[in-house]
């Protein structure tokens, strides 16, 4: 048998493929078509529904451009690409560290000397570290006014660290001052992120750490840094002393005074007596002077010779004679 004479027989007649056809098709119809409409369905729904938690916001943009601003919960869509849903942290603290990187594996942190290394105003060298701290206030702004917000801040907060660190000594910034710098580098920046409106909002920044680029460096300011904390407690507890002084210094200075006025009035009282007794014995004196003269004498005598005997002859009349004159020097 030639292949002709094969083909003649084997060859499938016009009725048969047809039949084929037709089952082929019926079964389509019956099975892949209402799986085709179930996954559309499936796609549909799941298309059309999108999810906002508690610390997000969701820009929905239609046609590319946006047309809502929508808060946490359950929210609906224009499926097939119409609508678009941008999910943004808005209310997630964020960070940038400058100078050093954190393995948040374990924690173990990296220096970075090309950011950390600046100089000062007196042209001094000195390692500072900074974490600024971030959030987003605006989720439209931050996805669309600007390609990369986050790395626009850093490059904003290193352009004004160093400006900051450049205008204070290096005493300063490795004691004193970290907390003076701080507030003005925040404030630098806040101001730039309004000139830019990023649609971010700089919550803190905080100076880690800053010491000098080499060891025996770092241990003379910390020499300087420990005297002056020495210092400060000297003073604290000179105050101390001073302020437990004062009081009991002021008691003693108020009770010799009030003795000193206790005393002026009691010269004072007596002085008065004395007048007053001067007075009333010249009265008597201007009525009596040969009586009172006589009195004021015999009183003296009483007065300079208490113990002694004392006999006054006035028999003549005209003298007084004090008798005996041997008892004076017993």
């Amino acid at each position: 048998m030639n292949n002709n004479e094969w083909w003649k027989k084997t060859k499938p007649d016009a009725d048969s493929v047809k039949r084929s056809a037709d089952s082929f098709f019926k079964a389509f119809r019956k099975f892949i078509v209402p799986l085709i409409l179930a996954v559309l369905v499936i796609i549909l729904i799941f298309t059309s529904f999108y999810t906002v938690n508690d610390k997000q916001q969701a820009v929905v943009t239609t046609f590319g451009k946006v047309s809502s601003v929508e808060d946490p919960g359950i929210h609906l869509k224009i499926p097939f690409g119409v609508q678009q849903v941008s999910l943004v942290d808005v209310n997630v603290l964020q960070k940038i560290e400058i100078g050093f990187r954190t393995n948040q594996s374990n924690y173990d942190t990296t220096v970075v000397s090309s950011e950390s290394k600046m100089i000062s105003g007196d042209y001094n060298i000195v390692n500072c570290d900074f974490f600024v701290e971030y959030r987003i206030s605006d989720p439209v702004k931050y996805l669309y006014n600007s390609e990369d917000p986050a790395e626009i801040l850093k490059s904003l907060s290193q352009s004004h660290i160093r400006n900051v660190i450049s205008s204070y000594d290096v005493d300063t910034i490795l004691t004193t001052g970290k907390g003076e710098i701080q507030q003005k580098i925040k404030e630098a920046i806040q101001s730039e992120l309004t000139t830019y409106d990023l649609g971010l909002l700089l919550t803190d920044i905080k100076l880690q750490d800053s010491e000098p680029p080499t060891r025996e460096v770092q241990e003379a300011f910390k020499e300087v840094e420990t005297a002056k904390q020495d210092k400060d407690t000297a003073i604290n507890v000179a105050r101390a002393y001073e302020n437990s002084q004062i009081p009991l210094a002021q008691a003693e200075a108020d009770k010799l005074i009030q003795n000193a006025e206790f005393l002026k009035q009691d010269r004072i009282n007596e002085a008065n007596m004395q007048v007053a007794m001067f007075n009333a014995m010249y009265e008597q004196y201007k009525l009596n002077p040969d009586i009172t003269r006589k009195r004021m004498f015999f009183e003296a005598v009483e007065q300079v010779l208490p113990g002694a005997k004392v006999y006054i002859d006035t028999s003549d009349g005209s003298t007084q004679k004090l008798l005996p004159i041997d008892s004076f020097a017993d």
